[in-house]
């Protein structure tokens, strides 16, 4: 058997085992890599929550929106909502959350500007949701209402009337009682459709309270999930530079006072200083069920790591979406792409004989790389997407058209068999690449429009059928020609197995002795 058949064997092994084993093992794929390839599904089918988000002053430059919409999207995923879809579109930000049907639990880590600050509380406690001026940010917007009556929107913060501490990381502090037992949680936001009116409030600097550090001054690389001598949900922290050395300049000074964390002039938690902190510590999450304590980490996390907006949002309205074709238009969907599967086959297996059913064996193997391709990027399908797949089944035979009828051309003319494959392929292969190029380039202006003007559903289709005309290249040009040299090479040689007549073969091949 030839070297390069081998080879191609090998990479057709290779690569058809991985999509089989992501196709129909995904949990002990996710299991052993880590990596959820579950199938992801569109707002359309699966349905879920629309969340708008407007600038807090009311405009915003598109540079400023799309660097917002980046942190969003950052935030989302760290809430584990990986197929969620964050577009721009007139002066607002689009959030679609499938799956999500109580909008207002994601939406505390949506909106804000996610302003961290340090704060010198100047000795005394600061009740958690105090809203307050700092050096820093003297002036902010104290409330935000609604038409239809006071609708406060507050960050995450703790509700109680007493302290608890901070504990070093390092461990220079041993564990001390607290003082009240108080719980992080986050308020729900505004979910009414009307416009949010606000008032600036500006300090004067008498009471403004001075910012020892900044959430832009956090090494975000040390921003993580951890828990406190109690076991109990925390996350960790770890400042940068001049901050540092302020925090434990600070902490050292005032140990057994109060330093409060403030978000968006929001406090979050006052807790007392224990003992010096080196520029690190946690911040723990207080008492209460585990579930809700679980969630004040993580959505303290998302904003600590995921970075400040370089706006403040407000949420203008939000919406549960149900999904707007369902099980029903999935199930359509499929049976769309087995019939139209069936059909390509037939039809190559009727014109091509031998050479179309191997044709149909690569659109298997197709089929099993494109959608396993889908699930580890991962692409989020919708109904545009599946019939972008669709349709890439049947341009997926079209290089393999035009594949065999130039080798039906070369055994006309008198080729050996394995010369007219060769030739077939070589003399093919620049149709095939500028058809497939003009192809790509149009999916690329459709994903480009898609993505400016906040049309994800074209976004989907162009993906998918971007994605399926470069699976469709590698099995008809790697995997049909390997199959066509195994059968070869097994003997399987005939000319009528290839739709040709023996005697016109041999008519040809004595012309061509004639001739010459």
């Amino acid at each position: 058997m030839r070297r390069q058949v081998v080879n191609a064997l090998l990479l057709t092994i290779v690569v058809l085992g991985l999509a089989i084993w992501i196709d129909f093992f995904p949990g002990s794929f996710q299991q052993l890599t880590g990596r959820n390839v579950e199938p992801r599904l569109g707002l359309d089918l699966r349905g879920g929550s629309q969340i708008f988000l407007k600038p807090r002053d009311g405009t915003a430059t598109n540079d400023e929106l799309e660097v917002a919409a980046g942190v969003i999207e950052r935030r989302v995923n760290g809430l584990g909502v990986s197929e969620a879809v964050v577009q721009t579109s007139d002066n607002s930000i689009i959030v679609e959350l499938p799956g999500v049907t109580n909008a207002a639990e994601a939406s505390a880590s949506l909106q804000g500007a996610g302003n961290l600050e340090f704060i010198d509380p100047k000795g005394q406690y600061l009740p958690d949701g105090t809203e307050v001026c700092t050096t820093a940010t003297p002036r902010y917007p104290p409330k935000q209402q609604s038409a239809l009556g006071d609708t406060s929107v507050s960050a995450p913060g703790v509700e109680g009337d007493g302290g608890r501490p901070i504990t070093p990381t390092n461990g220079l502090s041993a564990t001390t009682s607290l003082s009240s037992t108080p719980t992080l949680s986050s308020t729900a936001a505004i979910s009414a459709t009307t416009p949010v009116t606000e008032t600036e409030k500006e300090c004067t600097a008498a009471d403004q309270y001075t910012t020892l550090a900044r959430g832009t001054d956090l090494d975000t690389g040390q921003v993580s999930l951890t828990t406190d001598q109690r076991g109990l949900p925390a996350v960790s922290f770890k400042f940068n530079g001049d901050s540092a050395n302020q925090i434990a300049t600070f902490t050292a000074q005032n140990v057994g006072s109060y330093m409060s964390i403030v978000l968006d002039n929001r406090v979050i938690s006052s807790p007392v200083i224990n003992g010096a902190l080196p520029g690190e510590g946690i911040i723990t999450m207080g008492q209460g069920q585990r579930a809700e304590q679980d969630a004040a980490a993580k959505d303290l996390l998302v904003k600590l790591k995921y970075g400040a907006l370089p706006i403040t949002l407000v949420e203008d309205s939000n919406r549960t979406v149900s999904a707007t074709l369902g099980d029903d238009s999935v199930k359509a969907s499929l049976i769309a792409g087995i019939v139209g599967l069936i059909i390509v086959a037939l039809f190559m297996l009727l014109f091509y004989r031998l050479p179309g059913l191997l044709a149909d064996i690569a659109l298997l193997i197709y089929t099993a790389i494109a959608f396993a391709l889908y699930n580890l990027i991962p692409v989020t399908l919708t109904l545009p997407g599946i019939a972008g797949f669709i349709l890439s089944i049947g341009l997926a035979v079209d290089a393999n058209v035009l594949i065999f009828a130039r080798i039906k051309e070369e055994l006309h003319r008198g080729r050996s068999l394995d010369r007219a494959v060769e030739d077939g392929f070589r003399h093919a292969w620049p149709s095939i690449r500028d058809s497939n190029a003009a192809t790509l380039i149009t999916c690329f202006i459709l994903y480009f429009m898609g993505s400016s003007f906040g049309v994800s559903i074209i976004q989907g289709f162009a993906l998918t059928l971007a994605l399926g005309i470069l699976v469709s290249l590698f099995t008809a040009i790697t995997v049909t020609r390997l199959l066509l040299r195994l059968t070869i090479d097994f003997g399987m040689n005939h000319p009528r197995w290839f739709d040709v007549q023996h005697s016109a073969v041999e008519l040809s091949a004595n012309a061509t002795e004639e001739s010459a």
